[in-house]
């Protein structure tokens, strides 16, 4: 019997490396630099994002799916996994900054308190935020502050995450 794969499986296959090579383009440079690519792979990757046109782009993917078979997908895979896991976690963050601020905002003291023991320090930027949404008297002036808490409440949950001491505020 042959042991040639069908057409139907290569196209399948081809595919699917051309897809995982999508992926490649919607990286950043900074999660894409941390993947080991082959030269003439990773000029196609950066070319494609500077590719305006819908027919150009569509053929850039095509000749990227083409490089593709030529290098071992695993350790991409493996790295594009791991990028996901990433930004699973950076969502995660993300809400569960939202539910603290809004816990702060509307809450008392208290909602402080256990978010300085969650994080496991007192943080003089949020202590600085804190005051001066308490202290804003407009509309316009509560909404930029809040926005600010957020961010300070976000960038300490994230040191946290990633296992850093947050930087003195």
């Amino acid at each position: 019997m042959n042991s040639k794969p069908s057409k139907s499986a290569r196209k399948r296959e081809f595919l699917a490396l051309q897809e995982l090579g999508e992926q490649l383009i919607a990286l950043s440079d900074e999660q894409l630099g941390g993947i080991a690519l082959d030269d003439r792979l990773r000029e196609a990757v950066a070319a494609a994002r500077a590719i305006k046109s819908h027919g150009a782009l569509r053929r850039q993917k095509q000749y990227i799916g083409k490089l593709m078979r030529q290098v071992d997908p695993e350790p991409i895979r493996e790295a594009l996994r791991k990028i996901g896991g990433g930004q699973r976690q950076e969502k995660a963050v993300f809400r569960q900054a939202e539910t603290w601020r809004d816990r702060i905002v509307n809450g008392d003291s208290a909602d402080v308190e256990a978010f300085f023991e969650q994080i496991g320090e007192r943080d003089d930027a949020l202590e600085r935020e804190l005051r001066a949404l308490g202290a804003a008297v407009s509309d316009k002036a509560r909404k930029e502050s809040t926005r600010r808490l957020f961010r300070e409440i976000h960038r300490l949950l994230a040191a946290k995450a990633q296992g850093e001491t947050s930087p003195p505020g």
